[in-house]
């Protein structure tokens, strides 16, 4: 049997957390759910892992939103 994971980690600059309230942790959390994941961290750095490798291209376009 073939294991399909997708592992990801973000990193937000210290001056985006504060000048646009951004939290790492919660971003990972809600990408999260669009490939069967979870995970967590601080405002700064989070990392986490999911199973549905089919929702990585939704995932990457969400984290280009939350960033504009």
């Amino acid at each position: 049997m073939l294991l399909k994971i997708s592992q990801y980690s973000l990193h937000i600059s210290k001056e985006l957390v504060a000048e646009k309230g951004l939290n790492a942790g919660n971003v990972i959390r809600e990408l999260g759910k669009l490939i069967d994941g979870n995970g967590g961290g601080q405002s700064f750095f989070a990392s986490g892992k999911g199973k549905n490798v089919g929702g990585i291209k939704e995932a990457i376009e969400k984290a280009v939103e939350y960033v504009k």
